[in-house]
């Protein structure tokens, strides 16, 4: 081996640098085994929630001390936490969000809230059109406008995009092909501003190791921060659009007569609306009128809110005496909010405000009444265009203080000149009277204005947590959003879940990896060792580049680094297979090794690039997890080739230097397996193509009668996992949630009998914070029956890594339906990229078209036949089988391994082809077949152990990946025996009987 001295330093030194980056891992778990120790000897209660609080106390007062002291340099706490590798979402619990900021609401931000109908019609028009529909939203919107506008209507028009703000850019003459790319760029400056906007927010947030990125040229934003301790917290900061204003406001008294009036102008509209049908009633039976009678406490209920339609949902704050007056002009129960809105928004009510309070508009608190379910309601004084007299753009500082007794979070700023004065001329003409902050349409808080305020400093005073407080600050400093930004696909998944699979993904990784070094050693013998210790070394690169790297360790990527493990096993065994095929020749073993070693090289390279090549478009078209599975098998594929074709090569060269030819590369065991094999599998091609034509249709027929089971990804919706004290029954549960619901969602046990996994479309199409929060509140009011009586709503939602529960919702994930129909498509076109990229790869590497085909029609063979098995049997076996992503992952990795195994083949029968002139075609592929059946059965029987041993110990949220795998390794390696090959030889042998 040529540079054997440069392989051995780079190898010591790429050991050296990967233990260094692991290190990191190991101090920082010991400071946390520190912070546990103090935890549990100075809690006063065993309450797990209790010592996760001292935990973090302990770990926040190390901080910045130096915890590691490597002689020439000293490490904090927080700089060995960020070098650690890092835990994906499904292991550590946490929040992985998609947001997508709002290309409408930028349009309309940018038309100064334009009002024309054209404009607004097109708007309408691209948001209903782009729930089915690819392509770009402000695509959309031109096609939509010009369908409304036909020609009379521009989009320079004054009224839309030639008005004052973008007056130096569009002018009322250019046409609408000069105005769609000065847009296309406005539109990218504002989601690059919303990008930055909401980058400095997460990093005021504190979590460690977070991942903010923007995902192509679309208006999407990719977070994760696995470990949040507070997920309602993230949810509020990343859709916040912050954005601050500062309203006079009408009182109590000024609305009084307003809300009597609009209560009897409703109570109007009600009784005219009652249609009363006298035959009905001429034949109601006397058992009816009994039954009126006994419902008499009802009717009069029944007519009191018809007499007080307004007034049964909401209590006006009406004043008996100047003392009373108050910004607040009545309450309602947080519920009946909704109705509240509906009906101060009707034109009939509206049209009874005076003149000058015609553009009145109506806000409610942020929060509820303290220790109630009431909330406040206030009345902005606004105007025709609907702008604050003061804009949140002027605040140059916010902070969060206590009050003057030190006892209430408050928020604190510090406005700029221009703020100053504004904030000056408001507060000198509103003296005695209030002025409201509002920030997003919610008013924080409404004071009364005692004197003028001169000094540009003001504060909001509420009813605030300091980490509600904290995040206001942090807001109001980060900046406003320039459009709404609303979470399109979330997965949350609780602490409690997160170790759970760190504890059975070490238990598969362990016993995986157990059962391949006792297999290699008992299959060859002092070789084995070898490559055990090769094994190792590949082990300890996989983890050092991905410490290294920062790239993020998810569950999948557990399961990649195990299914790389039994695939690495494969290089080793095509080597020795080789070593032991020359040695059978008669050559001398240091011969045999030289050549077995040269020999191998052609076939480990084919068979890893081709998987390699489908790892890549994993990475390109996956998200989350689905990008961590094809991150680890990517970096192991290339660490096993260095490992197994330099690491295991060295070894072996330097115990034949030591101990001359007294290595074996089997055992006495093993000694005469799979040798001599002679098979014709050629002549059993047309039995072959039967039983796989038969699967193939009853495949078919239940793929187009029965389906696929798609999961949230493909569908949209929301899904639960949700855990309870005992065993329950999937049908009752669905019923009992039909009733919250409206319709009936999808009910699956999930793993134990005692969790399930819920997925519900109610509400999937609407935006807003408060639709998951309304989604969970119905969740757990259908659930109550089944949970402990002592269980509040608190303690059955995820509410982030600071809190350990073991009955409710564990994790949960959502998907709206527009990105489910791009993940869908993003799948479809991974598949088929997979399979276009191969063809040509073996096409330039095997020179005809025919070893193409062959391949290819193999793996579209082995993926119809896994699709077909999760159709048939979707609703028979006792595991999760959606299709998802990280199915779709699962497709491509056997893909990947079939092509392994189809490359393997036909590299061998090229070499025969070459070597064996005289031979018949039909003979070379039959030699070539049998002589690699040894490796073939080798490595899918060590691939399978060990893939059985992830799927029995894995955990459940990846058995059905798993499964796909099991399957796809089963049927990948009958197809590179019976359809690759056989597919490949009858078009040569067709193809040169035509050219006879």
């Amino acid at each position: 081996m040529q540079n054997k001295g440069l392989i051995k330093l780079f190898a010591i030194v790429f050991s050296i640098v990967c233990l260094y980056q692991l290190s990191f891992t190991w101090f920082a778990k010991n400071v946390e085994k520190d912070a546990a120790i103090y935890a549990n000897s100075n809690v006063e209660s065993t309450d797990s929630n209790a010592i996760k609080k001292l935990e973090k106390k302990y770990l926040d007062s190390v901080a910045n001390m130096p915890v590691v002291n490597l002689g020439f340099t000293e490490f904090t706490y927080n700089e060995v936490k960020e070098k650690e590798i890092n835990l994906g979402l499904d292991l550590k619990g946490g929040i992985n969000a998609t947001l997508e900021v709002s290309v409408r609401d930028i349009l309309k931000g940018l038309s100064n809230q334009s009002k024309n109908s054209v404009f607004n019609e097109a708007l309408s028009a691209a948001s209903k059109a782009e729930k089915n529909s690819d392509k770009d939203y402000l695509d959309l919107f031109y096609i939509a406008f010009d369908e409304a506008s036909k020609g009379s209507v521009k989009l320079s028009d004054p009224s839309i995009f030639g008005n004052k703000s973008l007056k130096d850019k569009i002018n009322f003459k250019m046409s609408n092909d000069e105005v769609k790319p000065i847009l296309k760029e406005e539109v990218k400056g504002s989601i690059s501003t919303a990008f930055e906007v909401l980058r400095s927010r997460i990093d005021r947030f504190g979590v460690t190791q977070p991942n903010i990125q923007r995902i192509g040229e679309s208006g999407r934003i990719l977070i994760e921060l696995p470990g949040a301790r507070d997920i309602d917290r993230v949810k509020k900061l990343l859709q916040s659009t912050a954005e601050l204003q500062f309203w006079e406001v009408y009182t109590n008294q000024d609305m009084a007569q307003f809300f009597i009036s609009a209560n009897s102008k409703l109570a109007e509209i009600k009784k005219s609306e009652e249609v009363v049908v006298e035959k009905t009633q001429d034949s109601t039976s006397i058992a009816d009128a009994e039954i009126d009678d006994l419902l008499g406490a009802v009717n009069d209920s029944i007519n009191s809110e018809t007499l007080n339609p307004l007034f049964s949902v909401f209590l006006p704050n009406i004043p008996q005496s100047q003392n009373q007056l108050s910004s607040i002009v009545g309450y309602a129960k947080v519920a009946d909010t909704a109705m509240v809105n509906k009906y101060l928004a009707m034109k009939e009510l509206r049209n009874l405000l005076p003149a000058d309070m015609k553009y009145a508009k109506f806000a409610w608190d942020v929060k509820p009444i303290k220790d109630s379910e009431q909330i406040n309601l206030y009345v902005l004084k606004s105007n025709r265009e609907d702008k604050a007299p003061i804009q949140g753009d002027v605040i140059s500082d916010a902070s969060q203080v206590f009050d003057q007794l030190g006892a209430s979070p408050e928020v604190s700023m510090t406005m700029n000149s221009r703020g100053t004065k504004q904030w000056s001329k408001l507060t000198t003409a509103n003296v005695g009277k209030f002025v409201a902050v509002v920030l997003d349409n919610y008013v924080y808080s409404a004071p009364h204005v005692n004197d003028a305020i001169t000094t540009g400093r003001t504060s909001i005073s509420g009813n605030f947590t300091i980490d509600e407080a904290q995040d206001l600050a942090n807001a109001l400093k980060s900046g406003k959003l320039p459009a709404a930004a609303r979470i399109i696909q979330s997965d949350v998944v609780g602490p409690s879940l997160g170790q759970e699979a760190i504890d059975s993904g070490s238990i598969s990784f362990a016993l995986a990896l157990v059962i391949v070094l006792t297999w290699m050693l008992f299959y060859y013998g002092k070789a084995g060792i070898f490559s055990d210790i090769a094994l190792a070394l590949n082990i300890l690169f996989i983890f050092g580049v991905l410490a290294a790297f920062g790239a993020v360790l998810t569950l999948p990527g557990i399961a990649g680094i195990v299914l790389t493990i039994g695939m690495s096993v494969d290089a080793n065994v095509l080597i020795y297979e080789r070593i032991k095929e020359e040695l059978s020749k008669g050559k001398g073993l240091k011969e045999s090794v030289n050549d077995g070693f040269g020999g191998a090289l052609s076939s480990i390279l084919d068979a890893n690039v081709t998987t390699l090549l489908t790892g890549i478009i994993l990475y390109i078209f996956g998200t989350g997890p689905v990008k961590g599975f094809a991150t680890t098998l990517m970096i192991g594929i290339i660490t096993s080739l260095f490992s197994a074709i330099f690491i295991t090569r060295l070894l072996i060269e330097w115990y034949l230097n030591k101990k001359g030819n007294k290595l074996t590369f089997n055992t006495a065991i093993t000694k005469k397996w799979f040798q001599n094999i002679r098979i014709d599998f050629l002549k059993k091609r047309k039995m072959a193509y039967i039983i796989s034509g038969t699967i193939v249709v009853l495949g078919l027929g239940s793929l187009f009668t029965s389906g696929l089971n798609y999961g949230v990804d493909f569908k949209g919706g929301r899904t639960y996992t949700v855990r309870f004290t005992e065993n329950v029954n999937a049908p009752k549960i669905a019923s009992s949630l039909k009733e919250v619901f409206g319709s009936s969602p999808e009910v699956k046990t999930f793993g134990s009998a005692n969790q399930l996994k819920i997925t519900t479309v109610y509400k999937i199409d609407n935006d807003g914070i408060t639709i998951d929060d309304e989604v969970q509140h119905l969740l757990f009011k259908g659930l109550q029956a089944y949970l402990p009586s002592d269980i509040t709503y608190d303690n059955f939602v995820v509410k982030g890594s600071d809190t350990v529960h073991k009955v409710g919702i564990m994790g949960y994930a959502k998907v709206g339906p527009t990105i489910a129909d791009d993940i869908k498509q993003a799948a479809l076109w991974a598949i088929l990229g997979s399979l276009i990229v191969v063809f040509i790869y073996i096409l330039i590497r095997f020179r005809k078209w025919q070893y193409s085909l062959g391949a290819v029609m193999a793996v579209f063979h082995d993926v119809i036949i896994v699709l077909s098995i999760f159709s048939i049997f979707q609703n028979l076996l006792p595991f999760d089988m959606e299709i998802g992503q990280s199915f779709i992952a699962a497709i491509l990795t056997v893909v990947g391994y079939s092509l392994n195994d189809t490359v393997v083949i036909f590299d061998r029968i090229r070499e025969f082809t070459n070597k064996h002139t005289t031979w018949q075609f039909n003979r070379v592929v039959d030699a070539a077949l049998s002589s690699t059946l040894g490796r073939t059965i080798n490595t899918s029987a060590t691939t399978l152990i060990v893939l059985l041993a992830i799927f029995l110990f894995g955990g459940d949220s990846i058995k059905g990946f798993m499964f796909a795998l099991i399957i796809g390794v089963l049927v990948g390696t009958y197809s590179s025996l019976f359809i690759a090959s056989p597919i490949m030889y009858d078009t040569t042998v067709k193809l040169d009987h035509k050219k006879e």
